[in-house]
């Protein structure tokens, strides 16, 4: 799809003089996708912030018990491989 947009000059001169004329579109289509992949990731970490409360979790009270409850989960996951074939 075509679009037209309006970009103040010293931004598309430093884009030129960094990626060149002819590679313009790529390089803004990159910095695009860049810019919506952080704000999607943004928008998710404050949709989920605080649906897991400390309290619900005393396996998390401490960075020791934190790092025992990740060995245990990763020993319990290396048991119990998941299947790809499922589904």
């Amino acid at each position: 799809m075509r679009t037209h947009m309006v970009l103040p000059d010293e931004l598309v001169e430093s884009i030129d003089s960094l990626v060149g004329k002819r590679k313009r579109t790529r390089f803004v289509q990159e910095a695009v996708r860049e810019k919506l992949r952080r704000e999607t990731l943004v928008a998710a970490l404050e949709a989920t912030a605080g649906v897991l409360a400390k309290d619900d979790h005393p396996e998390w009270d401490t960075t020791e018990r934190v790092a025992a409850w990740v060995r245990e989960s990763r020993r319990q996951s290396q048991r119990h491989p998941v299947r790809s074939d499922v589904g």
